[in-house]
């Protein structure tokens, strides 16, 4: 696992992962429409070291997690799926039958011990102090044209409960009004603005602390969709499998990663609110200009060289695909002990997270489709679905194709069809009132008898498995560049 997202980046380079960038690129506009380019091309793209920021001598780096394989780099696996099983073997322990299988869970319950963060005294995020530091001197970009203004996109923002003390960190982005001030994007239903609406009914300052660019575990960890109370080092504990090191802010009562790269320290004042926005968010449309709360910085900490670590968001598939990809991958073992007939769920990038859900059951009584819809609607996070398309256990929930293929044959637009009314994404333009709006299940499973469906449901077409196999054999044989593919060695290509 990497450290330090130096590491991270020079581990990148070292695989052909990252593309510097050593001309001049100015932070409004053009880093962003660069970083763009790339997370639209095939795989998402390199990732992005731009070492000469127009007006900067700090570099910038982006589209760090904008890839499949980068993204299982930096959480230290070779697949999400193989991260899912180990979370299911932990959330599934085992009884030991004898001595020796007691023996061999000895490793397992040690780890889950040493989850807890751990707080050191130095730290690489306060080798310079700056208590008069403002944010002209960050390369922060303006993303797209009709932005609000430069945006903090990719913070790590830490506050505690003022009752329990309970920690929450958070990625909320940061409008920059000028160099000690910014907007604080916490959307009513995330934990920083629970954190702020108990320091406002208390008539109490909120302190705040926002590290950027930490060890790349912990920039996942801040985005993950994580229960209500627990918190989020943990998870990053588990995935680095070590305890995470944190440091004492200078100016505020917060501890935060010692592996950041700048953290900015600061407070929100209780009953302030500015304009903010609007912002080219991750629907592909620009965001609303808004009221939100004010932070104002008290201090800046950071390394000696930092590298300002940024991410764009916009129409998809962009960066945040593949971080919201790996918590639908680590988060389904979760949700599957509060609903275990799901067999999968994808969250497709079209989608965006929350706009469509596709999941497969293991179908057992009638209407368990609408079970499993409201099972969704009432389950953290996954309360904003808006589209929840029910399949059964043999669809390929990541075939898109497949999908739509069965949606279209298994669904009566009568029949299978429920709505209903709840909470929706404070992002979403098209519900009725903010925040507020309506919801679509689909259930697209195959009818049974006990449902009303009273004919035989038709089978699949396909031909027998040893037709098959002497099939895959001859098409083996039939030279690639007529399907489209360059000739091989041998191939004449006439």
């Amino acid at each position: 696992m990497y450290t330090d997202l130096n590491d991270f980046l020079a581990d990148l380079e070292k695989r052909r992962l990252l593309a510097r960038i050593d001309e001049p690129v100015d932070p409004n506009l053009e880093i962003a429409a660069v970083t763009d380019c790339a997370c639209k091309s095939p795989q998402g793209g390199p990732a992005l070291l731009f070492e000469k920021p127009a007006g900067y001598d700090m570099p910038v780096a982006s589209n760090v997690f904008g890839s499949m394989e980068r993204m299982c780099l930096a959480l230290g696996v070779a697949t999400l799926d193989d991260l899912a099983k180990e979370i299911d073997g932990l959330l599934t322990p085992q009884m030991p039958k004898g001595m020796l299988d007691a023996l061999k869970m000895l490793p397992m319950v040690s780890r889950l011990g040493d989850l807890m963060p751990k707080t050191v005294k130095d730290a690489a995020c306060q080798e310079v102090v700056l208590r008069d530091g403002t944010l002209d001197e960050l390369p922060i970009l303006t993303c797209w044209p009709g932005d609000g203004g430069r945006y903090i996109t990719l913070p790590l923002v830490f506050t505690k409960d003022p009752e329990t003390g309970m920690r929450n960190i958070g990625t909320y982005r940061m409008q920059v009004f000028d160099g000690r001030t910014t907007g604080m994007h916490w959307q009513r239903h995330k934990g920083g603005a629970q954190h702020h609406r108990v320091a406002e009914r208390l008539g109490k300052r909120l302190e705040v602390a926002v590290a950027i660019g930490p060890e790349p575990v912990l920039t996942y960890c801040a985005t993950a969709p994580m229960p209500e109370g627990l918190d989020e080092l943990l998870l990053g504990g588990f995935l680095s499998r070590r305890r995470i090191e944190m440091v004492t802010c200078i100016s505020v009562d917060l501890n935060v990663p010692a592996s950041a790269h700048i953290v900015l320290e600061g407070y929100v004042e209780p009953g302030a609110r500015r304009r903010e926005g609007p912002f080219g968010d991750h629907t592909g449309f620009y965001s609303q200009p808004d009221e939100y709360p004010v932070f104002h910085l008290t201090c800046v900490t950071r390394r000696k060289r930092p590298t300002y670590l940024t991410t764009i968001v916009g129409r998809p598939p962009m960066e945040d695909y593949y971080l919201g990809l790996a918590s639908e991958r680590i988060f389904l073992p979760m949700i599957r002990k509060t609903v275990p007939e799901i067999v999968d769920m994808h969250f497709p990038a079209e989608g965006i997270f929350h706009n469509l859900v596709i999941v497969s059951i293991d179908k057992r009584y009638p209407g368990h489709a609408r079970k499993i819809m409201n099972a969704f609607w009432g389950l953290g996070q996954l309360m904003f679905s808006k589209t929840i398309v029910v399949v059964d256990k043999g669809v390929n929930v990541h075939d898109l194709s497949e999908v739509a293929w069965i949606v279209g044959t298994h669904m009566d637009p009568v029949r299978d069809v429920q709505m209903t009314r709840g909470p929706v994404d404070d992002l979403d333009d098209a519900a009725e009132l903010p925040a507020y709006g309506g919801k679509m299940g689909i259930d697209a499973t195959r009818k049974w008898a006990s449902e009303g469906y009273t004919r035989s449901w038709p089978a699949r077409i396909a031909t027998t498995e040893a037709v098959g196999r002497k099939a895959a054999e001859i098409w083996k044989r039939i030279p690639r560049h007529l399907l489209g593919a360059p000739p091989s060695n041998g191939e004449t290509g006439s």
